[in-house]
């Protein structure tokens, strides 16, 4: 063969390989495009998800279809790889709707479950989300993300569940929102129930945490991890760059309940409490921001326990006092039970900055039980300034066992012993909205770079986060010429309408319910009349502002019971308000125990405000505020504020509010009467213990400038906690007033 047909074959030889090449190729391609389409696989019910995931392999998506899912139970089990995780996500984030009794369940290995909304429905389980589909099926190392829980509360208030269960290791729960828990339970929870969810490294990270109203009870935390039970076992869990958003659920925003975990980057807006360590040792609360902004009850930092560690933490604006302090270093129980007080040891209070605070609580708690006073704890190289207040320190026992050194306070502040420094300077603010000292020499308090987590950083990149807004006014304003039928005319109320009335007589046929927060206001005298047992019923998610109307009882039927505003009588979830401004109320006796308000068990007003207003002839009670009687910490209503106002010939009490048991989870109820006279009141016949005031459990009362004539015995019972009652400038007959304390 001579050398140019070699070549040729030679040449001919490498064409083979290289169609055989692209042949191979080319099949790849293809195989590669089928396992890719047969790889995403849409389905449109909960049992075609479980037949996608009965055949699923690692890498595997499957997209739930857009819409509505009703009452769908998600049961997700399956075995991703780190590498190539199985991703169940909607086909549009946001656009799969869970609702009526939907819940999911996940367990398995590297799953991913993302772009899910809850809404409109309530779990019948014990839980919305949860890491595990029974004991002992837990997932680990799999994730939730870009999903949302919004108001899915159950309607009844004091039944409880948990909107999300976390269990098993190494999960990571990140960039959703929980907005609006309205019943009991706990927002989130850690469980470590069994050995194989402790020490499980959870990342908990960007989550927006959203409002969620006072419970006026214990069991309404935001995120709680372990339980006292577990307490000494370790979680190890991280909590990080989250969003708090007015969690006012109890004192305990977050509930620490065991041990080796860190809280770090997280931003506290508003929230009414504090991130508790309840239970459970050596963990750490680092570069976290408390924004009080001067909202009431707002907290930081609760210290109980053992090495617990707390380090260049920012709080503005704190009001909170008693356990709900900016700082609080509590007393502890000696031998304590594990669900009781540990006490401080070893722990480290340092380079934290609180600026405008007003409570710093040492030894809190302090009594006969809690009487372990903090040992081996620093609090140095702090910023302390508030130039408003100069006792920013209270001691309640024998601080000899924390040190002090290198803290600085404002000039003003009464320093506690050595270790503190006051200083003049003047504030400045970074551009992160961050206050400190424009005293450069000054080391103390958090580092220069501090920065927060945005709240736009937080929660599914699709949703909108609820605005701050006020309660009454800011929708239409309706005219109402006189006489007309006032049930007709709202019964199409959009929240935050404004009702109008013209001068005349109203005389109301039906009760008229109240759905939404509404605004009914005369500047012509209005006189509104009814012929039901009540004019108003506030329901679920309604608020009422009363403004320059006359309410004549002469109207009324003749039955005992009536009541000008009554709230349903069925569980409210959501919390109201009712305000009275520049009101007449009169001729309310047409049979006894005619009531302005009449509350029914289960409803909660965070703030009922009564000003300017008179009332003369009411059989009943002006505030009916004692439904919560089964003494277990639940009350009827947080903030009752009376204000120059008449009260003549009343019957029964002015205000009858209970709050009974020991539970010390929650502040109120909280009582302020100012600049009010009382006269002829107590007097009715069915008013059988002959009291004008009955106030059981309040944790403060404050009445000033008051006047109170010829009244029933006014009686305060002082039960949980440590109430405090201030009477001041008043003319009251010594002897009508009773102070007890439960022995």
């Amino acid at each position: 063969m001579n050398n140019r047909n070699r070549g040729l074959r030679i040449s001919s030889m490498a064409q083979s390989h290289i169609m055989l090449i692209i042949m191979i190729l080319l099949i790849m391609f293809i195989v590669g495009c089928q396992t890719n389409q047969s790889n995403h696989q849409k389905v449109e019910s909960a049992d075609q998800l479980k037949t996608a995931l009965a055949v699923a392999n690692p890498g595997d998506t499957i997209l739930l279809s857009n819409g509505e899912w009703k009452d769908s139970e998600l049961v997700i089990k399956a075995q991703g790889s780190q590498d190539a995780p199985i991703v169940v996500m909607a086909e549009t984030p946001g656009k799969v709707k869970l609702t009526g009794s939907s819940n999911l369940k996940l367990a398995g290995e590297y799953v991913v479950v993302s772009g899910l909304h809850f809404t409109n429905g309530y779990t019948l389980t014990a839980e919305v989300i949860s890491f595990r589909i029974k004991k002992d099926q837990l997932a680990n190392n799999c994730r939730i993300t870009q999903t949302l829980i919004e108001n899915y509360s159950h309607p009844e208030r004091h039944e409880s569940d948990y909107w999300v269960g976390m269990y098993g290791k190494n999960n990571r729960f990140d960039h959703n929102a929980l907005v609006g828990k309205g019943n009991k339970g706990v927002t989130m929870a850690v469980r470590l129930d069994t050995e194989e969810s402790r020490e499980n490294g959870h990342l908990i990270d960007h989550n927006y945490f959203g409002p969620r109203e006072n419970l006026g009870a214990n069991g309404g935390e935001t995120l709680r991890i372990g339980t006292s039970h577990f307490s000494l076992s370790f979680s190890n869990t991280q909590v990080i760059n989250n969003y708090f958003d007015r969690c006012d659920g109890e004192h305990e925003i977050i509930s620490n309940k065991s041990c080796g975990n860190l809280f770090k980057g997280n931003v506290f807006d508003e929230c009414v409490g504090t991130l508790t360590f309840r239970h459970g040792n050596e963990n750490i609360a680092e570069s976290n921001a408390f924004f009080g902004n001067g909202k009431p009850h707002t907290g930081g930092i609760r210290v109980i326990n053992e090495k617990q560690k707390v380090l260049n933490n920012y709080g503005y604006g704190l009001t909170g006092h008693r356990f709900r302090g900016a700082l609080v270093v509590m007393n502890g129980v000696p031998n304590s039970p594990i669900n009781r007080y540990n006490q401080v040891i070893d722990s480290e209070i340092n380079n934290n900055t609180f600026i405008n605070c007003d409570y710093v609580q040492l030894c809190a708690g302090s009594d006969e039980e809690r009487s372990a006073i903090p040992q081996s704890t620093s609090i140095s190289n702090n910023i302390f300034w508030n130039e408003a207040k100069n006792d920013v320190f209270t001691a309640y026992d024998d601080i000899s066992g924390i040190s002090f050194e290198g803290n600085i306070l404002s000039a003003n502040i009464q320093s506690i012993g050595s270790g503190f420094e006051g200083i003049n300077s003047e504030l400045v603010q970074n551009a992160n909205g961050i206050f400190g000292l424009k005293n450069k020499t000054v080391t103390a308090g958090i580092t220069a770079d501090f920065s927060v987590v945005s709240k736009e950083a937080t929660g599914p990149s699709w949703y909108a986060k609820p605005k701050k807004r006020k309660t009454f006014g800011y929708g239409r304003t309706i005219a109402v010429e006189a006489g007309a039928n006032l049930f007709d005319v709202m019964k199409e109320a959009e929240a935050g309408d404004i009702y109008s009335l013209a001068g005349g007589e109203y005389l109301l046929e039906k009760k008229i319910p109240v759905a939404v927060p509404i605004t009914v206001q005369s500047t012509e005298g209005a006189i509104i009349k009814f012929e039901k047992s009540n004019l108003f019923v506030i329901e679920n998610g309604g608020a009422l502002q009363l403004d320059g109307l006359t309410i004549d009882g002469v109207e009324s039927p003749d039955y005992a019971g009536n009541a000008v505003v009554s709230t349903s009588r069925y569980s409210m979830n959501k919390n109201y308000k009712l305000f009275i401004n520049n009101c007449d109320f009169r001729d309310l006796d047409v049979n006894h125990s005619f009531n302005i308000l009449k509350v029914y068990k289960n409803t909660f007003a965070d703030s009922i405000m009564i000003e300017n207003s008179r009332f003369s002839d009411v059989s009943g009670t002006i505030l009916e505020l004692n439904q919560e009687s089964d003494d277990i910490g639940i009350y009827n209503a947080e903030f009752v504020i009376l204000r120059n106002n008449t009260f003549k010939n009343i019957g029964k009490e002015i205000v009858n509010m209970h709050r009974g048991g020991s539970d010390e989870s929650t502040f109120g109820p909280l009582l302020f009467v100012d600049h009010c006279s009382f006269e002829k009141v107590g007097y009715g016949p069915k008013n059988k213990e002959d009291k004008s005031f009955t106030l059981h459990g309040v944790q403060k009362t404050i009445i000033t400038n008051s006047v109170f004539d010829d009244i029933k015995t006014f009686d305060i019972y002082h039960t949980v906690g440590e109430p405090i009652t201030k009477i001041s400038d008043c003319s009251i007959d010594g002897s009508k007033l009773v102070i007890s304390d439960n022995a």
